[in-house]
């Protein structure tokens, strides 16, 4: 008698109890293993996923409908930050969130920051200014290239950033609405395989007028 299914079946136990030495993100009982068995496991290959969106009865089509999704959660979390920082001393989402990158990330160039954010030199550097003239970060000459410069929080910075740090909690909460744990990761998975997609042809700064030719013809091909 061949035991192999016995054997899987343990070896996804013992996975199981590897990734959650403590239980934090589900039970150990039989329900914990359930909702792990299926976010690890994920969809099955034979079911297709269904979705309705508006306009969809008139021909309208899914990456029309994400496009448009993507625009307003953006502009939704927009308002969230908005409030978070009313009253204080940032002007911007983007001042804080620069704070945060250097906090967590540490000293970086003035690029490799700007990059890290998504953003264009000349808006980067904007934001970096402002940020100078707070006294929330400072920059020396990089000893790797000299017409670089590096970039720091500095106390001042971290005082700024930890005194809003609980309304910026809540609103990166409240972005997230109502979604469930499993819903929540499914989102990160399918939002990391867009961004690994998007953030290589955008660091090649490709000139606005054969961006979307050269994305078609090398990265979507089969879409042609």
């Amino acid at each position: 008698m061949k035991y192999t299914l016995i054997k899987d079946c343990i070896r996804l136990v013992e996975l199981f109890e590897a990734e959650h030495p403590n239980a934090e993100s589900h039970s150990t009982d039989i329900h914990g293993f359930s909702q792990w068995m299926a976010n690890h496991l994920g969809q099955m290959p034979d079911q297709v996923a269904t979705a309705d969106w508006e306009g969809k009865e008139n021909g309208r089509s899914p990456e029309s409908a994400i496009n448009t999704l993507i625009v307003h959660m953006n502009r939704y979390a927009k308002s969230y930050s908005k409030s978070a920082i009313h009253d204080s001393p940032f002007s911007t989402q983007e001042e804080f969130i620069y704070l945060i990158n250097l906090n967590a990330f540490g000293a970086m160039t003035k690029m490799d920051l700007i990059k890290k954010n998504i953003q264009e030199k000349p808006v980067g550097m904007l934001i970096i200014n402002r940020l100078m003239k707070h006294g929330w970060v400072e920059q020396q000459d990089s000893e790797k290239d000299k017409r670089s410069k590096i970039i720091r929080i500095t106390p001042a910075g971290t005082q700024a950033l930890n005194k809003q740090m609980e309304k910026i909690r809540q609103a990166t909460t409240i972005v997230t609405g109502d979604l469930t744990y499993n819903e929540k990761m499914q989102l990160i998975n399918l939002l990391t395989k867009l961004n690994d997609f998007h953030h290589p042809i955008f660091c090649k700064n490709l000139n606005p007028a054969e961006l979307l030719d050269v994305v078609m013809t090398q990265y979507l091909p089969n879409n042609n």
